[in-house]
């Protein structure tokens, strides 16, 4: 390749390479499983320590203190997007809603319709919502905007 077409190349970091070999997907199972855990340990303790609060509330707030936190981590450690705040965030939100909703389908379907087992219809719920999480997250939440970028002549 040439030097001139070298130059308009930007470099691939090693983090954004790992990425492309399936690190991603590793991160994105870790910190989404020690979010869980934390959200778990968070809301029993304020669960157990608040019993004048409604249970629901209590858990309903705790899994608002998580959504932050973990797209910081998301976005820095399973995408390394540095996509700007403003615009990645938003659209992180409605990924989210867009997981509930996909967990809500699935549950009634693979629960209501199917009549699976519980844990095979919960291992399925969170493995297919948590698959199509990855993939919208990858491709829009944290991807590149479609702007045009121009080279200098």
């Amino acid at each position: 390749m040439s030097i001139a077409l070298e130059s308009l190349m930007r470099a691939q970091p090693d983090e954004a390479r790992m990425r492309s070999n399936g690190g991603g997907v590793l991160m994105f199972i870790a910190i989404g499983a020690l979010a869980a855990l934390g959200f778990v340990v968070l809301s029993t303790a304020l669960i157990w320590a608040l019993p004048m609060v409604d249970s629901w509330l209590i858990s309903t707030l705790c899994y608002a203190a998580f959504i932050v936190p973990v797209y910081l981590l998301h976005r820095r450690f399973t995408f390394a997007s540095d996509l700007d705040h403003l615009q990645a965030l938003p659209r992180y939100a409605v990924v989210q809603v867009m997981a509930l909703a996909l967990a809500t389908a699935f549950s009634f379907l693979l629960h209501g319709t199917l009549s699976l087992p519980s844990l095979a219809a919960a291992i399925l719920v969170i493995t297919l919502t948590s698959g199509v999480n990855y993939l919208v997250l990858r491709s829009w939440a944290f991807g590149r905007s479609a702007r045009v970028e121009t080279v200098p002549a």
